[in-house]
């Protein structure tokens, strides 16, 4: 198979040269056969290529590895092992998963992120600490942890070298890299060497780190700190040694560079009053500062370094005054390159100007003569074998000399100041091993290249040829220990370039030599270079330039240039400036000078041969050049590494602009190639790079395997088989012990197999799954279409059958519907024809009938008419008949008076016509006069019936109008009809309703008398509701103020519960640690005989951590002043305790005084107000008052009756028991009694109330009848004029509105006859206007309450701002002072809690000793009355006649128990020191509590005060011993967890204390403690139940941790879902367990049988469910925080499968939790997070969707953990996809409104805080059972 394949096929990606991104991906498009020119490619922007191949100009491309290995931890796991392979990995860890650090074999490749990343933290190292390298992300962390493993297993030394280009980082590994050292072996004495390690480094970046253009903090020099280890690795000392300072970056800086950090820290801090001395300004004033022209850094505040420099110095034991000298040397220099050289005018000598103001300054900052040092400035010997010359030196010369000066100040400065950094960090301890750290400048060539480059890559030669053939014995004793055939590995040795350099007759050698030639120089050495190694392979001379050369070093070609190399080799220094220096006044600046060539050096006690071993040549002409130093130092330095087990660190610089996460292809690739990871890889790939387990191998492989294969139990002659038959040629893999090993590209071949096997089978799955769903699909066709066909055809046939009988129907249904229609159609036509007839009949009838009334009408008009005409008629007629007869009469009458008047004429005719004429005229004038009465009332009539005539008529015209518009048919009778009928049926509902009126009359009269009864009654729930209203109204003002502040008030609560623990914690930790120092010492110190010490004094001082009764202490406030009186002020001022007491109480009396006058400011503004009600509430008052005084005289009539009473009660009763004797029926019958007496006395209260009310009422109301009489009768002059009172009226007024308002049909009048419920009514009215005002009082009251509750919120608000600003303070301030800031507070604090708890101690004291007065005057009363009685029963007795003999009845057993002082200690050693948990395991649980609180309960009933207290020391003290003893024990941490808890509780159950008597027995309440308080106690042994539960929860974590990681995330829970990728080399470090069998494994059931073995012991020895819930919690959030933590930072195990047995895994502890009740204990919450992560592995990652999903999904995690898993995550196989960068930006713009904290991973050490809530015990202790194998005989029950 191996022979047909062909990597070059189609589809194939591989790797081409680009000349920007140097290479490019792209993709085989034809499948290329050997011989062929071009290869047919595609670029990944689809652009096609076609490649040029020839076996001598272009080889074929490289192959690019399978998707599934990009993105590996370790290079050396990737199958095709090339360059554009690994630059493309590192590209995608760090742009992609923004990971800095990746392995690469033994190398950890660290490229710098330009950025802070939150990965070095407290949990970062603790999550490292005891991993194998392999397990973990890389990181720093694990090489140090590498080293730390194996210095410890292996006793030998290590080394970790950091290499790196300037800017790459390499810093601040070594920074981190120390740090963790720091950490994990933490120095075990108070010498705190860890901290003084880590302090060297501020110290060393201030005199050793400048700001270049590549590094804005670049180390200028190479240093290699080895940091010592006693025997238990814990560190003990460290050692630093220093190579190549950069001495002339003092004097000269390129553009934009800066030159040393301690200058310019000193510039800005010169307004300092310390430093006023030193004459300094800003960096720019100064010519060393200012020649780069950037004296800043973006982000660095250089003030703020030198605070931190300082502290590094006092930390390191500087003195202050060498501190000040070392800045003056510093200042010095500055001072030094501004003195102004002038020079004269021949150009041949020069002087310093006139009171030069920087020379003065230095001259005074290093106490050397002015005249001097301005003299050999500008002169210089020259001295020959006679005599002596004095030379002139000229402007430029001067110049030189004095850079050089500043320079050698500079270097014998930083010389001093890394000796006593050594000195500080050495140890008298005996070493037993070390770690050093090597952080040494990497491989460099500039444009120009000189001295110092040349030097940096000699060294740079001289390590990689180490690191060559460390590497290559690491692969060949991997080999070997495998027992595989292998052949020599080819690598590149680098040896002759480096005889080139360091040889006899090398280039050092011919510099040293040129040196030593007086008149020597650049150009001749060069000349000499040129002659000397123009044979040399590695050396070559420039075509262009006579003065360089280039050396082709392992890394590239670098050209040199030869100007400056004698100079800096010399390192010339005049001598007559030395000596002025020797000369200074200050120590510091002539030791610095000394010369100590001829001092032999100390031999370090940390065993590391220094730096400078030459020996003292007589001749000073034969001082060591630099070169020299620096050969043998590096000689020394790599004897050193080889002595040594390297690991190796390489700083890769990720582009030159300082951008964060920008990777620069081209530059990145030049360091791989000097540093040497490439010729890593390059070893690595010529042999077996491919390394698999056996199992790994047939787990991830067995696809390929036959179904035979598996019959063999044999997995490794399995694989055998398998490879034999999948690759045929032999070389290409070898069978070791443990491993298979592979050479490159074999396992991408592998995957390539296995994908296409995977392919085939998905296809053969496919094929065989769409076939089978297409069947199942055909015959669910089919069988459908045969259901439809016969339910079809049966529907047919149903509908045939349907279709007749409808037809049948629809015949039936025609025929009936027809007749039907037709018997409807003629009774239709009949109805309509009779109702036509019907109407038509009724039409005609009606018109007949209107007619009939129309001609009645018309003739009752006509008659009317006629008649009227008629009688017209008649009248004109008789008118005109008289109006004739007048006329005619008239003429007769005329004819007659003429007759007349001529028969007058004659007298006897007139005499006989006046005869009777008389009469005749008087009886016609009265005829006339009736006739004209008769007409004018006939007139009127006829006038009258005429207008009502004419009106009837228009009336009816109208209505026939009307009537004809409206109902034209005469419907206006039925209409008539219709409203008669309703007015009837009016009349009778109204009829009805009148009498339903009456009746409601005479029931409401009836209600009203219940009404009465009811407002009685509703009179007394009033005064109740008022009690209930005023006692919730006081419950609101409290629960107002308590629920405003209850969220607050219990997360406080919890955080200073938890800062108490953790000092709780820090004190018992302190408290060991003191013991272990006690120990030491005595071990170390130990003499004969007995001294007194700590551990053998009182208990009381010595073991127990609270205060002794004592009466001895200062008393309150009065007691204080007056001993200040006694002691005298002189002596008070001295006694510092009783100082702070009445600075206290002084304090507390002007808060009291502010108090008060705030309140009496309310109080005047209350009365204001209540000035302004008084006019309002007067009746309220009068009202009041007099209620008031009637219930002041009843009460006082009451109150002497119901104590009469009493007393007489109170007689008989004692009688009674006097006789009987006093037991406890008796006791019980009285309490019941007393009972029910305060019953009847609080209902007659009530009755009482109600009583005086009503009589105040009536009283008030008779008074007002009185008056209102009164008033009446004076008004109507006496008595009789009066009517009823104005009350009655009022109260009939308001009784009327009342039943108004309720009814307004209702006759009240007659229900208030006798105005009893008027008076009612005013009597009501009168007690709501009571209670009104009582409720007005109680609001008024609740307002002051308020006010003064605001008052309290002020004054917290104040107290809050003042802790505020105490918290900004201490914000502001730097880390050691806010520690020592915090500690002063809290001693503040606690001296102010000691004050607050000794007042309250004297003043318990001071009652205590009043009450045991009166209980002894008591007593001796009870006594005198005792004695009495005796005498009164003695004289009864002589009575008796016969003697009777008394039988003692045996004693209950009262539930104590009674032991001499002397067996206390036998009592402890038996219940504490000696017992076992299993002794008591069949007991009663906590059974030694119960007996040690019955102790204390017989101590508390003889008052034995000293016996309390001594066994309650020895309890305490004996637990604290045996815990201490049992450190790591879990059950008796349990054990006695339980009892201290149980017994806590017991004081707390029988204290007395009503809060804690709730749910006692009677029997128990009479056990209760009598005569003692033991609050004190009942604290301290809280605080003990802390300390021994935090350190039960740190034993369980130590057994379960090493669990967690195993159980979780590595063993298969749901078996074969977990894949296997490829491991690197990492996966077999040597560090990791090698073995067959590898290192201890853990599964999820082992961790749970775990849990359940804690849950039970602490269930068995009776520990309270709640603190073994906190205990589980406690436990699951570190299984929580460790898993997480591991899933954060391991790459391997961020996949699909693990999130779904994570998420099993979860699921199966939170059933543990339901199984076992432990639910409702928080547990499962702690969870959340993995449960969340896990969940985050399995959901989706393509869309939006799924990004808002993961979004509100992952509510616990923090938006960097989210980030970290979805880089993370890895898929392990090719059907599954990575997660996209621009997927992982959008979740990270989605959450950027959080607010998480910064910290990545969780903290493991994060300990709840504890709650230890009562319990109190159902069991009596008098029915306690102590068994006999205890061994308490002695103990006597009581």
């Amino acid at each position: 198979m191996a022979s047909e394949y062909n990597p070059y096929c189609k589809f194939t990606r591989v790797w081409i040269p680009d000349p920007d991104e140097v290479w490019k991906a792209a993709e085989i498009t034809r499948d290329y056969k050997e011989g062929e020119p071009v290869l047919h490619l595609q670029l990944e922007d689809g652009t096609p290529l076609e490649y040029q191949v020839g076996p001598k100009s272009n080889a074929l491309p490289f192959l690019k590895n399978p998707d599934i290995l990009v993105g590996e931890n370790d290079l050396t796991a990737l199958s095709y092992l090339h360059e554009p392979a690994v630059l493309h990995n590192l590209r995608v860890r760090f742009l992609e998963s923004n990971n800095i650090y990746t392995y690469c074999g033994i190398v950890l490749v660290a490229i710098n992120p330009y950025e802070q990343l939150q990965i070095y933290g407290e949990e970062v190292i603790t999550a490292y600490s005891g991993q194998n390298m392999g397990d973990m992300d890389p990181h720093i962390f694990a090489v140090a942890e590498e080293a730390y493993k194996q210095m410890a297993r292996d006793e030998k030394n290590q080394s970790i070298i950091v290499s790196g280009e300037s800017g790459a980082g390499k810093t601040v590994s070594a920074k981190y890299a120390m740090r963790y050292f720091a950490t994990v072996g933490g120095s075990s004495s108070d010498a705190n060497v860890e901290e003084k390690v880590l302090a060297s480094n501020p110290i060393m970046e201030a005199i050793g780190n400048a700001k270049t253009t590549r590094n804005d903090n670049s180390s200028r020099f190479g240093k290699y700190i080895q940091i010592v280890f006693s025997k238990h690795y814990h560190i003990i000392g460290a050692n630093m040694r220093t190579y190549l300072l950069e001495k002339s970056r003092v004097v000269f800086q390129a553009e934009d560079e800066r030159n040393y950090h301690i200058f310019y820290q000193l510039c800005a801090s010169a307004s300092l009053p310390e430093f006023e001395d030193l004459s300094l300004a800003s960096a720019e004033d100064f010519t060393y500062t200012s020649l780069g022209e950037n004296i800043f850094i973006e982000g660095v505040n250089d003030a703020e370094d030198l605070r931190r420099t300082r502290e590094a110095f006092t930390l390191l034991g500087i003195k202050e005054s060498s501190q000040s000298s070392i800045f003056k040397i510093v200042a010095s220099i500055l001072h030094l390159g501004n003195v102004e050289i002038i020079s004269e005018r021949d150009g041949e000598s020069c002087h310093v100007a006139r009171k030069d103001v920087h020379l003065e300054h230095f001259c005074r900052l290093l106490g050397v003569e002015l005249k001097q040092v301005e003299h050999w400035l500008c002169h210089r010997k020259l001295a020959t074998a006679s005599e002596t010359y004095l030379k002139k030196m000229s402007s430029q010369q001067a110049q030189n000399a004095r850079d050089a000066l500043a320079k050698h100040i500079y270097a014998r400065l930083f010389d001093w100041i890394v000796e006593h950094i050594n000195r500080a960090l050495q140890t008298s301890a005996k070493q037993h091993s070390f770690i050093g750290v090597l952080d040494i400048y990497g491989f460099e060539t500039f444009e120009v290249n000189s001295f110092e480059q040349f030097c940096i890559n000699y060294a740079n030669e001289k390590l990689q040829q180490q690191f060559n053939s460390h590497v290559f014995k690491l692969e060949q004793d991997e080999y070997m220990k495998e027992e595989i055939c292998w052949t020599r590995i080819d690598f590149y040795d680098n040896q002759p370039c480096i005889d080139l350099i360091e040889a006899r007759l090398g280039i050092l050698d011919l510099l040293d030599e040129e040196c030593k030639v007086p008149k020597g120089t650049d150009q001749n050495w060069a000349q000499k270079l040129y002659k000397q190694n123009s044979s040399s392979a590695h050396f070559q001379k420039p075509r262009m330039s006579n003065t360089s050369f280039i050396i082709i070093h392992f890394a590239d070609k670098v050209e040199y240039q030869c100007e400056g190399f004698l100079e800096k080799n010399r390192d010339t220094v005049y001598e007559e400036q030395i000596n002025i220096l020797k000369a200074s006044q200050f120590p510091l600046v002539a030791d610095l000078f000394q010369d100590k060539d001829g001092a032999a050096s100390k031999p370090s006690k940390v065993n590391v041969r220094a730096l400078k071993t030459v020996p003292k040549v007589p001749n000073k002409e034969h001082r060591k050049t630099v070169g020299h130093q620096f050969r043998s130092s590096l000689h020394l330095l790599m004897d050193t590494l080889n002595a040594t087990t390297p690991h190796y660190v390489r700083c890769i610089k990720p582009n030159d602009f300082k951008e964060a996460f920008s990777f620069d292809s081209r530059r990145a690739v030049q360091q791989l190639r000097a540093c040497g990871v490439l010729e890593t890889i390059r070893i690595s790939a010529a042999g077996y790079p491919s390394r698999w387990t056996y199992p790994d191998f047939f787990s991830r492989y067995r696809v390929l395997m036959k179904k035979s294969d598996f019959t063999s139990a044999d997995k490794k002659q399995v694989c055998r088989n398998l490879l034999e038959t999948l690759v045929k040629e032999p070389d290409m893999f070898q069978f070791g012990k443990t491993k298979i090993f592979f050479r490159a590209g074999q396992v991408a071949y592998l995957e390539k197999l296995r994908t296409d096997r995977f392919r085939s089978a998905c296809i053969k799955i496919q094929k065989t799954v769409r076939g089978w769903l297409q069947r199942i699909r055909y015959r669910k066709i089919r069988a459908a279409a045969v259901g439809l066909q016969r339910y079809g055809r049966g529907y047919l046939a149903r509908r045939y059958a349907e279709l007749l009988r409808q037809n049948r129907a629809a015949l039936i249904c025609q025929k009936q519907y027809r007749m039907v229609r037709e018997r409807r159609r003629y009774l239709r036509t009949r109805r309509a024809v009779v109702t036509i007839q019907a109407f038509t009949r009724g039409m005609f009838t009606r018109r007949i009938y209107w007619e009939f009334l129309l001609h009645h009408k018309a003739m009752v008009i006509q008659k009317h008419v006629r008649g009227w005409l008629q009688r017209t008629r008649y009248r004109r007629q008789r008118d005109a008949a008289v109006t004739i007869q007048c006329a005619f009469r008239r003429t007769q009458a005329k004819r007659q008076l003429k007759q007349l008047k001529i028969e007058a004429r004659s007298a006897e005719h007139l005499k006989n016509l006046n005869t009777g004429m008389e009469n005749k005229i008087v009886q016609l004038q009265r005829k006339m006069d009736e006739q004209s009465k008769e007409y004018r009332s006939q007139n009127e009539q006829l006038l009258s019936t005429n207008s009502a005539l004419g009106s009837e008529v228009a009336k009816l015209q109208k209505e026939l109008q009307v009537m004809r518009s409206h109902k034209p048919d005469g419907g206006q009778v039925v209409a008539l009809q219709q409203e008669v009928e309703a007015l009837q049926e009016a009349l009778q509902e109204a009829q009805a309703q009148r009498k339903r009126m009456e009746e409601e009359h005479g029931s409401e009269k009836l209600s009203l008398a219940q009404r009465v009864e009811e407002l009685e009654k509703e009179n007394a729930v009033l005064k109740t509701e008022k009690d209930e209203l005023n006692r919730r109204i006081q419950q609101q003002a409290k629960n107002s103020a308590e629920e405003a502040s209850s969220a607050s008030l219990q997360t406080e609560l919890d955080q200073e519960r938890e800062r108490y623990q953790n000092l709780l914690k820090e004190f018992s930790r302190l408290e060991q640690r003191y013991d272990n120092l006690k120990e030491e010492m005595s071990l170390n110190k130990f003499h004969p005989g007995h001294h007194r010490n700590p551990s053998n004094q009182s208990s009381l001082e010595s073991d127990s951590n609270y205060p002794s009764v004592s009466t001895s202490e200062v008393g309150d406030t009065e007691d204080s002043i007056q001993q200040v009186d006694e002691m005298g002020l002189e002596k008070a001022a001295m006694d510092i305790s009783l100082f702070m007491k009445l600075q206290k109480r002084v304090r507390e009396l002007e808060t009291e005084r502010k108090r008060l006058q705030l309140n009496l400011d309310k109080m005047e503004e209350l009365a204001k107000r209540k000035g302004s009600d008084a006019r309002r509430t007067s009746d309220v008052e009068n009202a009041d008052l007099a209620y008031n005084n009637l219930k002041r005289q009843e009460l006082e009539s009451e109150n002497k009756k119901l104590k009469n009473d009493l007393n007489d009660l109170r007689k008989t009763i004692a009688e009674r028991a006097t006789q009987d004797g006093a037991t406890g029926e008796l006791q019980d019958s009285y309490n019941l009694l007393l009972g029910q007496l305060k019953a009847a006395g609080e209902e007659l209260d009530a009755r009482k109330e109600e009583v005086l009310i009503l009589r105040t009422q009536i009283v008030s109301s008779v008074q007002q009848q009185e008056q209102s009489v009164r008033t009446e009768g004076e008004a109507d002059g006496g008595p009789d004029g009066g009517a009823e009172p104005a009350d009655k009226e009022e109260a009939l007024k308001a009784y009327h509105g009342l039943s108004e308002s309720k009814n307004g049909l209702q006759d009240w009048a007659r229900l208030n006859e006798d105005g009893e419920l008027g008076l009612a009514y005013q009597g009501l009215k009168r007690v709501s206007r009571l209670l009104e005002a009582q409720l007005q009082n109680q609001a008024r009251r609740h307002r002051d309450e308020l006010e003064a509750l605001n008052t309290q919120i002020e004054l917290l608000k104040d107290d809050l701002e003042k802790k505020q600003e105490h918290l900004n303070n201490i914000s502001s301030l730097s880390p050691e002072a806010r520690v020592e800031y915090t500690v002063q507070q809290e001693l503040n604090r606690l001296s102010n809690e000691n004050l607050n708890l000794k007042e309250l101690l004297e003043k318990l004291e001071k009652n205590e000793r009043k009450l045991k007065k009166q209980l002894r005057i008591y007593m001796k009363k009870v006594q005198e009355l005792e004695a009495s009685l005796a005498a009164t029963q003695n004289r009864t007795k002589h009575e008796l006649t016969r003697q009777v003999t008394l039988q003692r009845k045996e004693k209950d057993f009262e539930g104590m128990l009674e032991y001499v002082k002397e067996d206390e200690a036998r009592l402890i050693k038996t219940l504490i020191t000696d017992i076992r948990p299993g002794s008591v395991s069949a007991t009663v649980p906590c059974l030694p509590a119960y007996i040690l609180f019955m102790c204390i309960r017989h101590a508390d009933y003889v008052n034995d005060d000293q016996k309390v207290v001594s066994l309650l020391t020895s309890t305490i003290n004996a637990i604290k011993k045996v815990l201490k003893r049992n450190n790591d024990d879990f059950e008796m941490m349990s054990f006695w967890l339980a009892n201290t808890s149980r017994l806590l509780h017991c004081l707390k159950q029988y204290s007395g204390e009503e809060a804690f008597m709730t749910q006692n027995t009677a029997k128990q309440n009479e056990h209760c403690l009598k005569n003692f308080d033991l609050a004190e106690y009942r604290q301290i042994l809280s605080d003990l139940s802390i300390q021994i539960y935090q350190q039960l929860i740190k034993v369980a974590e130590g057994i379960i941790q090493p669990m967690i990681v195993s159980a979780m995330l590595e063993s298969e829970s749901i078996p074969s879902l977990a894949g296997v990728k490829p491991m690197g080399y990492r996966n077999r470090s040597s560090s990791m367990d090698t073995d067959a069998d590898g290192p201890t494994s853990y599964t999820l059931q082992g961790l749970i049988r775990q849990l359940a073995q804690f849950n039970g012991t602490m269930r068995d020895h009776g520990m309270d469910p709640e603190i073994a819930g906190q205990v589980v919690r406690q436990l699951f959030h570190l299984i929580n925080a460790v898993t997480l933590n591991n899933l954060l930072l391991r790459k391997d195990v961020c996949s699909w499968s693990t999130g779904m047995q994570l998420r099993y895994n979860t699921s199966q502890l939170e059933e543990w939790l339901r199984a076992n009740n432990l639910f409702q204990s928080k547990a499962a919450a702690t969870l959340e997070p993995i449960i969340q992560a896990a969940q985050l592995l399995q959901v989706k990652k393509k869309t939006s969707q799924d990004a808002e999903a993961i979004c509100s999904l992952c509510t616990a995690l923090t938006v960097q953990q989210i980030v970290k898993i979805l880089n993370l995550y890895t898929p392990l196989n090719e059907f599954e996809e990575r997660v996209t960068v621009s997927f992982i930006r959008n979740i990270q713009s989605n959450l950027q409104e959080r607010n998480d904290p910064p910290q990545l991973l969780m903290d493991t050490k994060h300990t709840f805080p504890v709650l230890f809530p009562y319990t109190p015990s159902a069991l009596s202790l008098e029915g306690m059972h102590i068994p006999a194998s205890l061994g308490l005989d002695f103990l006597i029950r009581v």
